[in-house]
């Protein structure tokens, strides 16, 4: 029996929206860190986004982040990976003073984007930011001070977990070539 065989790593998820689908990183250089990840941890290949103008709603007042993202599967989490290129604030910036990479957030997926959202204020925290990305909900809740990070709630809209799917089988088939894919409308590009 190998160690990852072993039934430790079997072992069932929370059930319902309490399943975890993301671990989140605020870096200073998204390429860089995605090809860090990829050597050290043989996380990859990291799919990176365009950066993108993303209006928002942060700590009660609108605004906007520009932001760009890479993600890859690493068994059943998908690692982000969010390099802000601007000097805004932001619920990304929040953690700024902390390094250069920083653990920023638990990623959950929902269908009742509302209840959910409504859970965690019954529960005492707060929203941070709240944003709408092609028809898609997402949240920041701060549970910092509980448990030092943020938590996204993601709302589950058709195709969502299709693409996230597609990303996780590439990430499954990977070969180690091209670590890091620069996506572009043709494709990917390497750094």
């Amino acid at each position: 029996m190998t160690s990852t065989s072993h039934l430790l790593f079997q072992q069932p998820w929370p059930e319902g929206e309490h399943r975890h689908f993301q671990i989140g990183f605020v870096v200073d250089d998204v390429v860089g860190a995605a090809a860090s990840w990829a050597h050290v941890f043989g996380v990859g290949p990291f799919h990176v986004l365009p950066p993108i103008e993303q209006a928002c709603t942060y700590r009660g007042a609108a605004t906007g982040v520009n932001v760009q993202v890479a993600v890859a599967q690493a068994g059943p989490v998908q690692v982000e990976l969010m390099q802000q290129h601007c000097d805004r604030p932001s619920v990304y910036r929040e953690l700024a003073e902390t390094g250069h990479a920083r653990f920023h957030q638990l990623g959950i997926v929902t269908s009742d984007y509302e209840r959910t959202t409504a859970r965690y204020l019954q529960l005492g925290y707060e929203v941070v930011c709240e944003m709408v990305s092609h028809g898609q909900h997402i949240a920041f809740v701060d549970t910092l001070g509980d448990f030092g990070f943020f938590t996204e709630i993601t709302e589950d809209v058709p195709g969502f977990l299709d693409s996230l799917h597609a990303i996780s089988r590439t990430c499954a088939e990977w070969d180690g070539t091209d670590p890091v894919r620069i996506l572009t409308r043709d494709g990917y590009r390497t750094p």
